[in-house]
């Protein structure tokens, strides 16, 4: 009997793991693991030796493939940031972490690990294929933002229910999709295909096999009531999507203009909040509230002024912003239109001296190969022609090195020269919008004072009442303390004031640093991309230059090898 245990042990042992992990430890993804994997996959022989000897360049790779490593734990991948494709599939992976970064991923295989939960993918908005196949996954969510996925595969899961196949109508891209193998698949009186044909009418292939139109009309007429259903709540579901992102946009909009909050009683509320002597001085009973009504009617008046004055500066600074850039992409194009046609010009003179230095280096080949000397009179001449024809070429390549970094400096300095012009220019935009906008909070100031001052009044003639008839049954607890105590009166009214004011100031502040810091940070951004782009542009030109003189170079053992390949033959 414990034989056969054993036995059945042995049996039910999962194959999968005798086979990928023999020896290996389980451990997480590290630095150390990407490089190897990375000269593995990519290169091979002497190639890789010599890979090898130089620094892996982590920003270049494109691709990487961790499969069979044993892996628990996904780590340290944002040090791929321009990854396309990576492959983790045949490990021991239980969560999907860490890869959020990682959003130029468009393939992404997942297949044949533990997971049991689809998530952390929100990010991902170019993956196009992604394999879960084969995990320990319950349900289908979280995949709503995966907008371009064109195939996904979840077979050989745990899913038992068709719920959340619906949220797949939400991508217009997805094409293919498979769910083998999972509880849902095997039920004996539900066909899967059918319900995914109906519920999916832009889906092609389900488990990799054409969805004919005869098979989709049958599953239309079978889940009729089920599509309905479904489209009434994904219809709903758009409108208040459109709704969201429309809120968004605006609150996007009035953040960039520097006037969110002030579009209604926000800025009159947050002068009340954490006010405590003010929260005191309300108590006092209906013509306190009435003059508070009066002042939130005033610092509404005006906040509008400034929420509109946020908007036209808004409007200008955008008009202004993309004329620069209209003009910046302009003048880019223009020079890399005069760039081209001086590399046009000189790969055509370049075919020209390379046919002509082939013949004659060809001719001299032949000539050495039948043992003539080099000292002969036509060897002599043709070594002369291929010396006049280097020099050309020579003069040639400078004279587009020139040229090319001339029309280069031009461009840099003349981006310098309008980033300098379009910085004043929106410096001056944003300064102008600050001091109107701050003459507006000389006046909300004002307001404050002149709510205090009649505050003081009505407390004043409250307090002196309520002496005079000796009635201070009605007299709020918090202000009976006071009621003996002028000076007392007076000190809640001034931090009721300097509190509001204090706020006020805030908020100008606020404006005044968020202007700057816009125009502060979009300038060096400028700067910056411009440095990067002059930069690259020098490397390319260098690049270029260096390619086509590492040719004419090579030419001559370029022709002794085709002649020795043709003798070969």
């Amino acid at each position: 009997m414990e034989d056969d245990q054993i036995n059945n042990s042995e049996v039910q042992k999962p194959l999968v793991d005798e086979v990928i992990y023999p020896d290996i430890e389980p451990g997480i993804i590290n630095r150390s693991l990407i490089e190897s994997s990375y000269l593995k996959h990519v290169h091979r022989g002497e190639g890789r030796r010599l890979h090898q000897l130089e620094p892996v360049v982590l920003e270049q790779i494109l691709t990487m493939r961790l499969e069979f490593n044993n892996i628990l734990r996904i780590d340290h991948l944002w040090i791929l940031p321009n990854l396309t494709k990576l492959c983790l599939n045949c490990n021991k992976i239980e969560t999907i972490e860490n890869i959020e970064m990682l959003t130029n991923l468009k393939d992404l295989n997942l297949s044949f690990n533990f997971i049991e939960k689809i998530e952390n993918l929100d990010t991902l908005v170019n993956l196009e294929v992604l394999s879960l196949f084969s995990n320990k996954i319950e349900a289908i969510e979280n995949i709503d933002m995966l907008t371009m996925l064109v195939i996904i595969s979840l077979g050989n899961n745990l899913i038992d229910t068709v719920e959340g196949i619906e949220r797949f109508r939400f991508m217009n891209n997805l094409k293919i999709i498979n769910l083998e193998g999972n509880p849902i698949a095997k039920r004996t009186n539900f066909c899967l295909l059918k319900y995914i044909s109906a519920i999916l009418p832009k889906l092609n292939y389900y488990e990799y096999t054409f969805i004919k139109s005869e098979l989709r009309a049958e599953a239309c007429n079978l889940y009729y009531r089920e599509i309905r259903e479904i489209e009434d709540k994904q219809e709903k579901e758009i409108q208040a999507r459109k709704f969201l992102e429309r809120e968004q946009s605006e609150a996007k909009r009035l953040a960039s203009s520097f006037v969110e909050h002030l579009d209604g009683h926000q800025l009159f509320d947050s002068l009340w909040r954490g006010d405590e002597d003010g929260r005191v001085l309300m108590l006092v009973g209906t013509q306190a509230q009435e003059l508070a009504d009066e002042y939130d009617k005033d610092i509404f008046e005006l906040t509008q002024e400034i929420y509109k004055l946020g908007l036209e500066r808004f409007t200008e600074r955008d008009e202004e912003i993309r004329d620069f850039f209209n003009n910046l992409f302009d003048g880019q194009e223009e020079l890399q239109i005069l760039g081209q046609n001086e590399i046009e010009w000189f790969l055509q003179f370049r075919e020209i001296i390379f046919e002509e230095a082939r013949i004659r280096l060809l001719k001299l080949e032949q000539n050495s190969m039948h043992g003539e000397d080099e000292d002969t009179p036509e060897n002599l001449k043709l070594s002369d022609a291929l010396d006049k024809l280097n020099i050309q070429f020579e003069d040639a390549i400078n004279d587009l090195w020139q040229a090319l970094m001339a029309q280069e400096l031009y461009l840099h300095e003349s981006i310098q020269e309008s980033t300098i012009n379009f910085h004043r220019k929106i410096a001056e935009l944003m300064s102008k919008f600050v001091e109107q906008s701050q003459a507006f909070f000389v006046q909300l100031r004002e307001i404050t004072l002149h709510f205090s001052e009649n505050m003081t009044e009505i407390l004043t003639r409250f307090i002196s009442t309520k002496f005079a008839l000796q009635d201070f049954d009605d007299v709020p607890i918090e202000l009976r303390v006071c009621v003996d105590d002028r000076d007392a009166i007076l000190n809640l009214i001034a931090g009721m004031k300097d509190y509001h004011t204090l706020r006020l100031d805030e908020r100008e502040d606020t404006i005044a640093t968020r202007t700057k810091e816009f125009v502060d940070n979009m300038i060096d951004q400028l700067n910056s991309n411009e440095v990067e782009r002059h930069r690259s542009k020098i490397l390319e030109i260098n690049f270029f230059v260096e390619m086509m003189t590492d040719a004419m170079t090579s030419l001559p053992h370029d022709v002794r090898d085709e002649l020795i390949a043709e003798d070969y033959v």
